[in-house]
């Protein structure tokens, strides 16, 4: 039986409560889960189709619910400050989230989650990583994702989606995925009531569900505007993108709530105050905040992105060790990729300077016998992202250090002046130059 007409708040603690019980008593479960670095792309696409596909599942739909998972551990929620930030707009909190955490351990999982019981939805990604991907790729049953397709997603997902295609938010696509469903939802009068539980009032249904619909609106708008930088952003900007902010900012405005105050670039700017606001995060947490991991032949590539410079870590490392930048932030990145086994580890900035333009960093570090692959990943790839050597290097650049017993390491650095480029692009790249 399809979730009746709710708010996202009730959604996902009926979500939470059923995982636990599908999980106890071996039922079939359906999850939606986006990216390991978890960003707000990742997180919004997955609540989204999770909450409007379980409102509207399809007839032959594996399970008539579907569970919303956040691919990260709980504790690492209070790391992404814009989660934070947006979800007073929605009327949750990250305690409503579910994460893997809530999920069996990967020592756990064949017994207490069988493959055979699970269905899988992609977001934001088309490959699963990590012991899920071990454990369950055979059961990802859908997908839509807008980075370079693997082609480890079967053609035909029916009754789920198989999209993948270039755009600046994967939000957008889910949007246009679902607008259909969502424009039959709006127009029921169904509802279950228990917007009671929460302090809303259902003497006008309509006017409730229209503001349950303005909350989500902006979970999913926040993502978008992030992404294409208030769709400014016109490498990454796509019309889907654009389609996708009209169509949200409607649902926003038909709530008589939203309708008076709603300000698209006020609400833009305090979302990108919150992720820029990294100050108060240790490197270490910074570093692991918007990471992913792959594994390819060669070895393991893990890769960070940061929207502040290099020195800005390289100093906050100094900073926080009392000792000297350059050994510090190395016995960092050291210890990083010691931890997570890494042969290859990039640092991504991303950030605007001083004079207001918009500006990308890369730092490769490599273990002792990985050189040669960061040295492929070099010379095919350097002309065209345009790396340039920057002043920071002098500190960085080319050196061999000890970290633990992770062994000899070698970092490089470079400003991309291909500034279009971003981790969608740059970690192929990367992981090609591993393969070989």
């Amino acid at each position: 039986m399809a979730f009746p007409r709710n708010s996202l708040r009730a959604f996902l603690s009926h979500a939470k409560t059923s995982l636990s019980s599908s999980l106890r008593q071996k039922q079939n479960v359906t999850l939606v889960i986006g990216n390991e670095s978890a960003d707000l792309d990742s997180m919004t696409c997955s609540l989204l189709y999770a909450y409007i596909r379980s409102q509207a599942p399809p007839r032959d739909a594996f399970t008539p619910l579907y569970i919303p998972v956040v691919n990260i551990v709980a504790k690492d929620v209070t790391l992404r400050l814009e989660f934070s930030a947006l979800f007073s707009y929605a009327n949750v909190s990250a305690a409503h989230l579910i994460t893997l955490d809530d999920l069996p351990t990967a020592s756990h999982s064949k017994q207490l989650l069988p493959s055979e019981k699970t269905r899988w939805i992609l977001v934001d990604h088309n490959h699963l990583q990590g012991y899920l991907g071990q454990l369950y790729s055979p059961r990802v049953l859908g997908v839509i994702d807008h980075h370079d397709d693997e082609g480890m997603v079967p053609k035909d997902t029916n009754p789920e989606p198989r999209c993948i295609e270039k755009c600046g938010s994967c939000t957008s696509l889910v949007v246009r995925c679902l607008q259909p469903s969502w424009d039959a939802l709006s127009s029921s009068a169904r509802s279950s009531g228990a917007g009671h539980a929460q302090g809303d009032s259902l003497i006008d249904d309509s006017a409730v569900m229209r503001g349950w619909d303005a909350q989500v609106a902006k979970l999913a708008l926040a993502s978008i505007l992030i992404d294409t930088r208030n769709l400014q952003d016109e490498d990454k900007t796509r019309d889907v993108d654009r389609k996708a902010v009209t169509y949200l900012e409607s649902r926003i405005k038909l709530s008589p709530k939203d309708a008076r105050t709603w300000d698209q670039s006020a609400f833009f700017k305090d979302i990108d105050a919150a992720k820029q606001n990294i100050e108060s995060l240790a490197v270490g947490d910074i570093l692991r905040k918007d990471y992913k991991q792959w594994t390819e032949t060669g070895g393991n590539l893990g890769m960070s992105s940061v929207v502040k410079p290099l020195d800005f870590l390289a100093n906050k490392a100094g900073n926080e060790s009392g000792t000297g930048v350059e050994e510090s932030f190395h016995h960092t990145v050291g210890n990083f990729m010691e931890a997570r086994g890494l042969a290859l580890f990039a640092i991504m900035t991303a950030f605007t300077s001083s004079d207001g333009t918009f500006q990308r960093q890369l730092l490769v570090t490599s273990r002792k016998d990985m050189r040669a692959a960061a040295t492929r990943f070099e010379s095919s790839n350097a002309e065209q992202l345009g790396l340039e050597s920057i002043p920071l290097a002098e500190d960085i650049r080319n050196t061999r250090h000890k970290a633990n017993e992770g062994g000899d390491l070698s970092s490089r650095i470079w400003m991309q002046q291909n500034i279009s480029m971003s981790r969608k692009q740059v970690a192929p790249m990367l992981r090609k130059a591993l393969q070989t």
